[in-house]
């Protein structure tokens, strides 16, 4: 029986396709660490603190959450954690060999970690971060697919830019 998973990601910014997976989550495990990871190499809209002070937000009501930015080696993250599976989410088939490789890679680093897969709900699969970060910053209206604090971020943000 595992009781404590790691869902990571850049959650630059978190969708309501992410929130979908930590609620679902929440429920499986009795411990669920949303990992939101510095990854620099992606260049984020949203500095660390500020993305892990939006998911903070939008999972407030969960006492089984915690929200922790990490900038290590996600197995060596769950490790430290004291979790034994790592939560990953599949929106499409397309996401499904990277996320197949990444899952091999992971458990060839650590045997003793399983990595357990969620699809989201169907009204939450073509969401993606970059698709709405791109939506906004063009003017589009993203409200339908983030929480109501970081579509607020994302006006801020893009505004600012003009």
């Amino acid at each position: 029986m595992y009781d404590t998973a790691v869902y990571a990601g850049t959650f630059d910014p978190v969708t309501d396709g992410h929130i979908d997976l930590v609620e679902r989550g929440a429920k499986m495990f009795s411990r669920l660490i949303v990992a939101v990871a510095a990854n620099p190499g992606k260049d984020p809209l949203f500095s660390l603190r500020q993305r892990v002070a939006m998911v903070e937000e939008a999972v407030r009501d969960y006492d089984n959450i915690e929200v922790i930015g990490f900038s290590n080696l996600l197995v060596d993250f769950v490790k430290q954690s004291n979790a034994q599976v790592i939560l990953r989410g599949l929106r499409a088939v397309s996401d499904f060999e990277y996320e197949f490789q990444l899952a091999s890679m992971n458990r060839r680093l650590d045997e003793s970690l399983e990595t357990v897969f969620l699809t989201p709900a169907e009204n939450h699969t073509f969401i993606s971060a970059s698709l709405v970060k791109e939506i906004s910053k063009l003017g589009g209206d993203v409200s339908q697919f983030v929480p109501q604090h970081v579509f607020a971020a994302l006006q801020d943000k893009f505004t600012a830019k003009k």
